[in-house]
């Protein structure tokens, strides 16, 4: 190895190829490296988390976080004696080379007396540009950034509207993946008789979020999902009178870039698992009064109802 300890240092805001390429470059030629998380209350993507996505990808790195809300001023000695402290007191060890992309390395290098390490890589990318536009640089996201960031749209609605015929269309024109309904798939399991307890639609309103959770990791800039917990709420309702306290959090805890309501203008059909078209109408109504902002109802034929939502998708963008 030609070096003992290496640091590798960034806001990572978020991280993308550029910076684990220069981890991974640093883990190559060091015995050691630690990676230096830096970060501020302002900023929005939490610290924690940003940590969190580089220690799952450079598991062989050390991976430290701390806050610096101290403003940037390279030609303000004082400023950069305060950096320069806040950082040392997070390694709490000496280095022998810092690894950066940039030419602030230089300044650190020469403060610290050791060798800056610079990784020239073809073509610029940074934080900014990957939050301005997530989908211009998505082959350059980790699974955990891809699903942190993809813009995740519900289609939701009563019995036989329509949902998982749009949701699966949807997810073809955006070429990405869909989550299909928990709810249904328990249905089909257990039948039509199966007495429905409170303890079941907490249950799958878990596993419906957890489904989510593991389609974001591999889905494109948008995730389709056939319905989520607030769904299972009304669905709740439906079956047991109310919903719970459980269920209502669950369904709190989730917010959607956009949520599209299959309107009930399209003849219900019986599959062998529906026994709702008596209450198809009400349960319908109940969903547009509970519905959150930004959401939209749509009608019509499966390729009208696909243009509705991309139509607005793209005002949402």
């Amino acid at each position: 190895m030609a070096y003992r300890h290496g640091l590798v240092l960034g806001k990572f805001l978020p991280p993308h190829g550029g910076h684990h390429e220069l981890v991974d470059f640093a883990v190559e030629r060091c015995e050691r490296v630690t990676v230096l998380v830096l970060g501020s209350v302002t900023e929005p993507i939490p610290l924690p988390l940003r940590r969190e996505w580089m220690k799952e990808r450079h598991p062989a790195a050390r991976v430290v976080a701390g806050w610096d809300e101290i403003p940037v001023d390279f030609d303000d000695p004082h400023v950069h004696d305060l950096h320069i402290a806040l950082m040392e007191r997070l390694l709490n060890e000496p280095i022998d080379a810092v690894f950066t992309g940039e030419a602030y390395g230089d300044l650190l290098a020469e403060r610290w007396g050791v060798e800056h390490v610079r990784l020239q890589r073809d073509g610029h990318i940074s934080g900014t540009a990957v939050r301005a536009d997530p989908a211009a640089f998505w082959g350059e996201l980790t699974p955990s950034v891809r699903a942190y960031l993809t813009r995740r749209v519900v289609i939701t609605g009563a019995e036989s509207t329509g949902t998982t015929t749009l949701a699966q269309a949807l997810a073809a024109r955006l070429n990405t993946v869909w989550v299909p309904e928990v709810g249904r798939a328990v249905t089909e399991q257990r039948g039509l008789d199966h007495p429905w307890s409170d303890a079941d639609f907490a249950m799958i309103a878990r596993r419906q979020q957890r489904d989510e959770d593991h389609a974001a990791r591999v889905a494109g800039p948008i995730l389709v999902c056939d319905t989520d917990a607030l769904a299972t709420c009304i669905w709740q309702e439906r079956y047991r009178g109310r919903s719970t306290a459980d269920v209502e959090a669950i369904a709190a805890s989730r917010r959607y870039h956009l949520t599209v309501l299959t309107a009930d203008d399209i003849p219900f059909v019986q599959d062998g698992y529906r026994d709702g078209e008596h209450i198809r109408g009400w349960m319908t109504q109940r969903f547009r009064e509970r519905l959150r902002q930004p959401w939209i109802e749509v009608r019509g034929t499966v390729d009208e109802r696909v243009e509705a939502v991309l139509t607005a998708l793209s005002s949402t963008a």
